[in-house]
């Protein structure tokens, strides 16, 4: 069966995630993790993408995009690739791949979606035992999203800039939405939307992607985020955020 093509659109948030090869481990220490994410940081601003969430695990990577131009992503994603790769092999004396071939990508709908994918990626973490509060893993964009840590590789969505008015304020409400346990229905359908290439959303973002690209596109089990997830999110955005059309 034909691997099904990823959708990448103009201004459009795209989570994506790349794992290790046959689910190897692709960061060792620390200065792994940084060279990675300096050269990530010279590809988005060189191909115009903006970044809002992201996560190093050991074996896996998830990244949160916005991209000005769709076709840029994929650039981002094989300049880093291939710098890591190169310099991974010389430092560890290896030879080969370190990345699965394809990396798995989703089109998130802005309104429903944007702030619980931010949470699902910064989420890991905790959910792989490694912290018991996301504050505690550096390599990850919770502590610039929610502490205020400076981190140049971010910009903030305007989904999040609509939490609050001042930084301070708008910071406490984005911690208060990591009050509580994602309920495992969100984080099914965040998974099964990379696992089939898919975009996230309703049926009305599935309409207007299918409208500009001429592909129908939708889960083949497709669920709505429980309310007490998207309530807090709903309750802080001010009304002319949520005017604003899903993409």
């Amino acid at each position: 069966m034909p691997r099904r093509p990823r959708i990448h659109l103009d201004g459009v948030p795209l989570h994506i995630v790349q794992r290790g090869h046959n689910r190897s481990a692709c960061f060792f220490t620390d200065q792994d993790r940084q060279s990675y994410l300096n050269w990530l940081h010279e590809a988005l601003q060189r191909e115009h993408c903006q970044l809002h969430a992201y996560v190093l695990m050991t074996n896996h990577v998830h990244l949160l995009i916005t991209p000005q131009q769709a076709a840029s992503v994929s650039r981002v994603i094989i300049s880093v690739g291939r710098r890591y790769v190169q310099a991974i092999n010389r430092a560890y004396g290896r030879t080969g791949t370190l990345w699965d071939s394809r990396y798995k990508s989703s089109l998130v709908q802005t309104q429903r979606y944007l702030l619980l994918c931010q949470r699902y990626i910064e989420l890991n973490p905790v959910r792989a035992g490694l912290v018991s509060d996301p504050g505690d893993y550096p390599w990850s964009s919770y502590r610039a999203n929610a502490l205020g840590q400076a981190n140049g590789l971010l910009t903030a969505h305007a989904e999040y800039l609509a939490l609050a008015t001042d930084e301070e304020t708008r910071r406490l409400h984005y911690r208060g939405l990591f009050g509580s346990e994602m309920d495992a229905e969100p984080i099914t359908d965040l998974r099964l939307a990379l696992q089939q290439n898919q975009p996230i959303g309703d049926s009305r973002f599935y309409a207007e992607i299918e409208a500009m690209t001429g592909q129908r596109r939708e889960l083949k089990k497709r669920g709505r985020p429980r309310q007490r997830d998207t309530a807090a999110i709903e309750a802080l955005v001010d009304g002319e955020a949520q005017q604003r059309l899903p993409l």
